[in-house]
């Protein structure tokens, strides 16, 4: 016999947590559908900033203009999965269109206004959850290991200056006082001074689950394989599950494809393969986040272990991890720090991601009992409060304010 629900939330990552403590917080009754864990895919390996910087996005005229070697050069930053190939070759285009220079400076601006209101709504959810001493605030690095790599990213940085990015250069000299662990730079750094990091993502993960678990809302573990509208209804099946909601919101990540296809829309979300390498430590050599910028990873300071995260691989859902992605991200550490051994752990996992580099989130074309919520790439933490102010606004019948209009569900 099927269950009843006001809202169910497809998704129990930190945007489904997220989303389901600020719907319960109005008063909504919510039930969150996972087949796993909470908080324990992407929201578990990512590099935890809070990266009010990040407003490029992936796909721009340089990228473009690289776009083969990239795609096809094993040691990229930027991978593709040869065997792939054939079923991402219609993302890839859209994603080319999407990498020109006018389209690629319209995503910026609309990551930007994005990005404004993240900081503030992660002030008010850290509050909310006593996760306030998890919020570090020193800022970000982006570290140049040649003075050509310096000079080449004037124009990036300049632009972001421009849209109200806070960002200061600093001079080797600078930066060898401000992070005395790493080797000489030569190229200096670009510093972030209003980023903020997570000393643990995972923990802060945990603090948002336990404070939805508090405000009454229902955990079911199982996989929504069909989604069917049913008389201004929602019903949800699965392997042991049947659920009659009044309204859904998809936060199912990279999983969220197929659920929004049977809700009747068709998005153009693929998946990048993260990874990222750990090696336990009492002092994690940095005092913040830096990313050497031509090998596109994050160093990330945590409590008790460095994280090295970072790179994209486009590869699908079903292949295994690649061994080569994890080597390079373990050469490539060992470039910074030398004395680096073996890492204890190392991680896989799935980012949803979207041609333009914005997330989706919007009522479905076919009605609004079916909200989207995914598709935020290498910034869900960083979105994750505003994402949830959006989806609470759309099911209170709120106008969500123009930051939304950009990521609505039907531009495509």
């Amino acid at each position: 016999m099927a269950q009843d629900a006001e809202i169910a939330v497809i998704g129990a990552g930190i945007i489904g947590l997220t989303i389901a403590l600020r719907l319960a917080a109005e008063g909504r009754e919510v039930v969150v559908i996972d087949p796993a864990a909470p908080g324990s895919g992407a929201s578990y390996g990512n590099a935890g900033t809070i990266a009010d910087y990040a407003v490029q996005p992936v796909g721009t005229p340089d990228v473009l203009r690289n776009l083969p070697s990239l795609l096809f050069d094993r040691n990229s930053p930027l991978s593709i999965r040869r065997a792939a190939l054939p079923s991402l070759a219609p993302w890839l285009l859209r994603f080319a269109r999407q990498s020109l220079p006018a389209a690629a400076q319209r995503n910026a601006l609309a990551i930007a206004a994005l990005m404004a209101e993240a900081l503030p709504g992660w002030d008010d959810l850290a509050a909310q959850i006593g996760g306030e001493s998890l919020m570090q605030r020193r800022g970000c690095l982006y570290i140049y290991e040649t003075e050509a790599a310096s000079r080449a990213a004037n124009q990036d940085l300049a632009f972001r200056r421009d849209i109200g990015v806070a960002v200061e250069m600093l001079t080797q000299a600078e930066l060898s006082v401000m992070e005395p662990g790493l080797r000489a730079m030569p190229g200096g750094a670009a510093f972030f001074p209003k980023a903020v990091f997570l000393a643990d993502p995972v923990q802060m993960v945990a603090l948002i689950e336990q404070a939805v678990r508090a405000a009454g809302v229902k955990f079911i573990t199982a996989k929504v394989e069909q989604l069917q509208r049913r008389d201004g209804s929602v019903h949800l099946t699965g392997a042991g599950l049947q659920i009659n909601a009044r309204q859904v919101v998809i936060a199912a990540g990279a999983h969220s494809k197929d659920l929004a296809r049977q809700a009747g829309d068709k998005v153009p979300l693929d998946t990048e393969r993260g990874y990222h390498v750990e090696w336990d430590m009492a002092q994690p050599k940095l005092s913040r986040p830096c990313c050497p910028t031509s090998r596109g990873f994050y160093l990330c300071p945590m409590s008790g272990r460095l994280r090295v995260a970072g790179t994209v691989e486009l590869g699908g859902l079903t292949a295994p991890p690649s061994p080569h992605r994890i080597a390079k991200l373990v050469e490539g550490a060992r470039t910074i720090f030398p004395d680096l051994g073996l890492p204890d752990r190392e991680w896989m996992g799935f980012r949803p991601s979207m041609p333009d580099s914005l997330p989706v989130i919007g009522a479905s074309k076919g009605g609004a009992e079916v909200i989207h919520a995914y598709g935020h790439g290498h910034v869900g933490v960083t979105l994750a409060p505003i994402t949830a102010r959006i989806v609470a606004d759309l099911v209170a019948g709120r106008a969500p304010g123009n930051v939304a209009t950009p990521c609505r569900p039907t531009r495509f």
